[in-house]
């Protein structure tokens, strides 16, 4: 259908919500320095994006792939692994193609913007791109090393035999033996000339070039139960919103402010009780103090050093 398109996803009225969302969300979230409560739950209607992006390494062999990514833009959730896949082959498996209503669009609410979407998609295109390519890297790395070893070896035969007669001439006299050393000289640093030269061929041949292209993009606008979770940290709270989405019958995961928002824990920041990935309040590498990226992307606030 094009390489945008939208559609309205139509879910069986007898679809009947969790009866225990406590216990769903206690499955979704993981906030070890916070705690959480349900404030409210209600049926709702979200916007979900899903892109498919084609990518193309060139090594000395080449590999073609396509990821996928989702994102669910009424709560800012990744979607990604199983329930991506669920939701894929859901919409495979079902043949009416309904057009979005007005009052639809209207309650799942804006888009993202261009930039919000891009400071989204790039980080996760590249994780996406770098997990499935691991395998064509580990082969390509074997390789490389095999055909660095089998030139190692050579060259290393060819130098070990020169300097052997060079030392072996090291005590004659006259003219021919200095013509001698002068020649064996010379063919050590001929063979460590095409030494190096083999293994800048190596280091072109195996050089790696990835590019990633934009294929698709489905706009989806789907029913869920969004719940309403106040976060509680130290004297601040926040409320988040997750949706549980009942074509699935899953639960997305939690929002991220900072990384990839892939997995499920997440820490809560102090100042404005952000959440991120762990790695979002790592200690800071050079003065070891704890720091959000959501409220610093910069620089630590402490010591000045870049991120």
């Amino acid at each position: 259908r094009g390489r945008f398109a939208e559609r309205q996803l139509v879910v069986a009225d007898n679809v009947a919500a969790p009866s225990d969302p406590e216990r769903l969300l206690d499955r979704a979230l993981d906030l070890p320095n916070a705690v959480w409560r349900l404030h409210d739950a209600k049926p709702a209607w979200t916007c979900c994006l899903l892109l498919a992006c084609r990518y193309t390494a060139i090594s000395d062999e080449k590999r073609e792939g396509l990821v996928w990514l989702g994102f669910n833009q009424g709560t800012g959730a990744v979607m990604d692994g199983d329930f991506l896949r669920r939701l894929r082959t859901h919409l495979a498996g079902v043949v009416d193609w309904q057009v979005p209503e007005p009052d639809i669009r209207r309650a799942a609410g804006a888009a993202w913007d261009a930039a919000t979407l891009a400071a989204q998609v790039r980080p996760l295109v590249e994780h996406q791109v770098r997990r499935d390519l691991e395998p064509f890297l580990n082969a390509t790395r074997r390789r490389l090393d095999r055909d660095r070893g089998r030139i190692h070896e050579y060259h290393d035969d060819l130098r070990r035999t020169a300097q052997m007669k060079l030392a072996a001439l090291g005590s004659a006299l006259g003219e021919k033996a200095e013509t001698d050393r002068k020649r064996e000289t010379l063919r050590i640093a001929a063979i460590e000339r095409e030494y190096a030269a083999k293994l800048d061929d190596l280091r072109h041949n195996y050089a790696l070039r990835v590019t990633v292209d934009w294929m698709q993009g489905l706009t989806l606008f789907t029913p869920v139960q969004r719940y309403e979770v106040l976060i509680k940290r130290r004297k601040g709270e926040r409320i988040v919103h997750i949706d549980w989405h009942p074509a699935l019958r899953m639960i997305e995961p939690a929002p991220c402010d900072w990384g990839l928002g892939v997995g499920r824990a997440r820490l809560v920041c102090d100042d404005r009780l952000h959440l991120t990935d762990p790695s979002g309040q790592a200690p800071c590498r050079f003065c070891g103090k704890a720091w959000c990226r959501a409220c610093h992307s910069a620089a630590c606030p402490r010591c000045g050093q870049a991120v």
